[in-house]
């Protein structure tokens, strides 16, 4: 493969870890595409497979977004929700203690921008692996506020339910990326 091994395949309609499976070789590749395949279609009803790199010592860090749908997005830091039991988060630490200020602000960035590429509009969240590197990759966007927003809140003091319902009827967002800041730890 050009992206190299280790891979992972995963159902594409899939969830809790179920028919995600580890590829190493083009001969484990080949063997575990069907396996993953009827996994996919037994659990979900969908066959569809996709393929990614597996990032091994991988963290996962989301960063909570909003736009407003006329091209102005806030990130508001970082939670790392890694600690997790059958791929179902167990602790939220905002913002995440593995990073850097520097992968932080990249992290940041990346996630407005894909927030702006589609004049998002709500809150959302942007999820990344994390490599032991601080290299990141995209993994998900949650169109919608997760259960840990309270987290976000709780170290930035603003009250993002309240903007979420603001910016969907029609209002712009009333803050800037400045006055977002952090005001400890969750």
């Amino acid at each position: 493969t050009e992206i190299g091994y280790p891979l992972m395949l995963k159902s594409t309609a899939g969830g809790g870890g179920i028919g995600m499976r580890i590829c190493r070789s083009d001969k484990e590749l080949e063997l575990a595409f069907d396996a993953v395949q009827q996994l996919a279609a037994n659990n979900f009803g969908n066959d569809g497979v996709f393929l990614e790199r597996y990032v091994e010592v991988a963290r996962h860090v989301e960063v909570q977004v909003i736009g407003d749908g006329e091209g102005s997005v806030l990130a508001f830091g970082t939670r790392d929700c890694s600690v997790q039991r059958r791929h179902q988060k167990v602790i939220e630490e905002a913002p995440s203690p593995f990073i850097s200020d520097e992968t932080r602000q990249a992290m940041g960035e990346q996630a407005v921008a894909l927030a702006k590429a589609v004049k998002y509009q709500s809150a959302g969240t942007v999820e990344f692996v994390v490599g032991k590197d601080q290299s990141f990759y995209f993994l998900e966007m949650n169109t919608r506020l997760q259960v840990e927003h309270p987290v976000t809140e709780a170290i930035t003091g603003i009250d993002l339910v309240e903007m979420m319902i603001r910016v969907a009827h029609g209002e712009k967002l009333p803050i800037t990326q400045a006055d977002v800041k952090r005001n400890g730890w969750a």
